[in-house]
C-alpha cells in the first residue's frame, strides 16, 4: 500500500533513474559515515570530532554535513541504530521462549548483559552519557528511538494479560514505567561499581517488575512448578 503522505512529485522522482541513482548513492554515503562513527565510538566514545569522522570515513566534511546537520545528529543516529539492533537481537533470541512471561523476563533481565564483569563498557557508557543530553535536545526523537524496545515489553505484557498470566493495574502505563526503571538501572551500572554480580541485579530487577505486573513471587512460582 502506498504511503498516503507521498506526493505526486515523490512518485515522479522515484521513476527517474538519475534520482534513484542519487538516492542510492546518498544512502550508501550515509552508511559509510555511520560505520566510521561506530568505529570511533568504540575507540573513544563521543569524544571524536567531525574532522576525525571525515578522515575515518573517507567522506568529505561538507558531504557529512549534507547528511547530518550537526555532530549531535550523528550521535542521535548512532543511538537509534544501537537500540534498534539490540531490540532486533533480543526479539530474535526470544522467539523460541515458551510464553509471554518468560519473554518479558528475557527482555528485562537480559538488558543488563552488556554490564557483566569483564565486558567492554564503552558502548553502555556512550549510550548512558548521551541519552539524557540528547533527550534535552531531541525529546520527541529520543522517545521514538526507544519505542522498538519499549514495544517488545508492552506487547508481551499485553499477551500475558490476555492469557491470564499477569494482572497489572494498567498494562500500557506499567510497561512504560518498567522500561524507565530498566533504563535507570542500566545507566547507573554503566558507570557505578556493582557490589554484587550483575546477574543478581538483573534477578532483583525482574522480581520487582514481576510484582508490579501482578505476577507470582519467585517462591510462589517454585511452589506452582
Amino acid at each position: 500500500m502506498s504511503n498516503p503522505n507521498t506526493t505526486w512529485a515523490d512518485h515522479a522522482a522515484d521513476r527517474s533513474p538519475s534520482v534513484r541513482r542519487s538516492r542510492a548513492r546518498s544512502v550508501q554515503q550515509a552508511q559509510v559515515i555511520m560505520r566510521a562513527a561506530h568505529r570511533l565510538v568504540r575507540e573513544k566514545g563521543s569524544a571524536f570530532t567531525t574532522q576525525e569522522l571525515a578522515r575515518e570515513s573517507g567522506v568529505a566534511l561538507q558531504t557529512i554535513y549534507r547528511h547530518f546537520p550537526s555532530k549531535d545528529h550523528i550521535l542521535l543516529a548512532l543511538v537509534e541504530e544501537i537500540i534498534a539492533e539490540q531490540a532486533t537481537r533480543m526479539r530474535t533470541a526470544a522467539q523460541e521462549l515458551p510464553d509471554p512471561v518468560t519473554r518479558l523476563r528475557h527482555y528485562i533481565a537480559r538488558t543488563l548483559d552488556a554490564l557483566r564483569d569483564g565486558g567492554d563498557r564503552t558502548g553502555p557508557r556512550f549510550i548512558t552519557a548521551e541519552h539524557w543530553r540528547l533527550h534535552q535536545l531531541f525529546p520527541d526523537e529520543m522517545a521514538r528511538i526507544a519505542k522498538p524496545y519499549d514495544d517488545l515489553v508492552a506487547q508481551e505484557l499485553a499477551e500475558a494479560v490476555a492469557q491470564g498470566l499477569l494482572r497489572p493495574r494498567d498494562p500500557a502505563h506499567d510497561a512504560w514505567f518498567a522500561m524507565k526503571l530498566v533504563t535507570s538501572v542500566y545507566h547507573h551500572y554503566a558507570f557505578a561499581t556493582a557490589h554484587e554480580p550483575v546477574e543478581e541485579v538483573a534477578q532483583r530487577l525482574w522480581a520487582f517488575c514481576l510484582a508490579a505486573f501482578g505476577g507470582p513471587s519467585e517462591s510462589e512460582e517454585v511452589e506452582q512448578g
